[in-house]
């Protein structure tokens, strides 16, 4: 409490059913002109991608899109990236998507006016003092309630090779603002809600436990807990429009809570995209019980108010723990990692990256390879 502590919140966010009818005008406000669009391939073709665009030539504008990139993003994809920001003389980017397609277009971001190696920016290495150029305008526009990158300063990228994901972060990288529409989630089905659901919980829960000091971090994450415990299930099985927006605004408060930290779940999640292309919110869903078993006997204070948060009237926090494990089973999340092909015999590797891993670095207690490979392996 006697400490100097800097606390830094996110952009402009618009949000509310409509709002993604403003981009136009914003960007002819702005003098805009040619934006590149980075979208996953998946969504690049569906109406409410393709109505976006439409609305956007309809105004005049020059749209470009990119969207030839992975479901877990490489240093490839945002060199190709940047080569057709720089064909098309797009003056802007727009992130449409999910995290994948938000962390990609802000990889561009850096990389347009950054020419050198893409991973000399790792700031996990101290990378980001090198970000000292310009950064093309950054507009992000999500359509899932996930990783709620859409609020966030930081890319996650993988190594093309080695799969080891490196962070791409500066306060510049920022998204100029937000169009935040829960209209555009209504569509999302029910396999891919759940998945990035439990990645939205997931951040908020591991925020609340860093052993990092950030009070205001703290607040958003209980409260992102308890927006997600009225809304998730509900998305996934009779979605309505306030649940869908009960769920956006969680997931961007998860990420916002984040900035304190994350922890062990996140660790082991990580390689399970990297070594075997799981989807990252899948990987938490899978691993978040198995994580906070490891972290209950060093953080029961934290557990007793996160049970609260979720209407537990026990404050015992394996009740918590049993919670998670029925919501994943209420919305088809796998109960263990055998059901997603990892056997014993990835349990070494994969401990490996795990400590290699950054996120640990915030959990509560101090997390090695042999307490990784324990995890993995109660989790097959």
């Amino acid at each position: 409490m006697h400490s100097i502590t800097q606390f830094n919140f996110p952009t402009t966010v618009r949000f509310g059913i409509g709002v993604i009818n403003e981009v136009a005008d914003y960007l002819k406000n702005e003098q805009l002109n040619s934006p590149l669009l980075v979208v996953d391939k998946n969504l690049s073709s569906l109406p409410v991608f393709t109505q976006f665009k439409s609305n956007l030539l309809k105004k005049g504008l020059k749209a470009v899109i990119f969207d030839d990139i992975h479901k877990n993003p490489i240093k490839s994809d945002v060199l190709k990236g940047t080569d057709v920001f720089d064909q098309s003389s797009s003056d802007c980017v727009i992130g449409f998507g999910g995290g994948t397609a938000i962390d990609v277009a802000r990889a561009i971001v850096l990389r347009v006016n950054h020419r050198d190696d893409l991973f000399k920016y790792d700031d996990l290495k101290g990378g980001s003092i090198y970000v000292t150029n310009a950064v093309p305008h950054f507009i992000a526009i999500p359509t899932v309630a996930g990783t709620g990158s859409e609020v966030g300063r930081s890319a996650i990228i993988a190594d093309d090779l080695t799969k080891e994901k490196k962070i791409l972060f500066a306060p510049k990288l920022m998204a100029k603002i937000v169009f935040a529409d829960p209209s555009l989630t209504m569509d999302i089905p029910a396999h891919i809600t759940a998945a990035t659901g439990m990645d939205a919980l997931t951040h908020n829960i591991e925020a609340y436990l860093a052993k990092n000091y950030h009070p205001i971090c703290d607040g958003i994450a209980i409260q992102g807990i308890k927006m997600i415990h009225q809304s998730l299930l509900l998305c996934c099985t009779k979605p309505t429009i306030e649940s869908r927006s009960t769920m956006l605004l969680a997931s961007m408060m998860g990420a916002i809570a984040f900035q304190k930290g994350l922890g062990v779940v996140h660790s082991l999640a990580h390689p399970l995209s990297s070594l075997l292309d799981t989807h990252h919110g899948l990987a938490n869903g899978i691993m978040l019980p198995y994580g906070l078993s490891f972290n209950l006997p060093y953080c029961t204070p934290q557990f007793k108010d996160i049970a609260q948060a979720l209407d537990i009237k026990s404050s015992n926090g394996e009740e918590v723990i049993q919670y998670i494990k029925k919501l994943n089973e209420q919305i088809g999340i796998p109960a263990n990692l055998q059901s997603i092909g990892v056997t014993q015999e990835h349990t070494e590797i994969l401990a490996q990256m795990a400590e290699n891993d950054f996120a640990h670095i915030n959990n509560p207690i101090p997390v090695n390879r042999k307490n990784f490979k324990e995890i993995y392996l109660k989790a097959i």
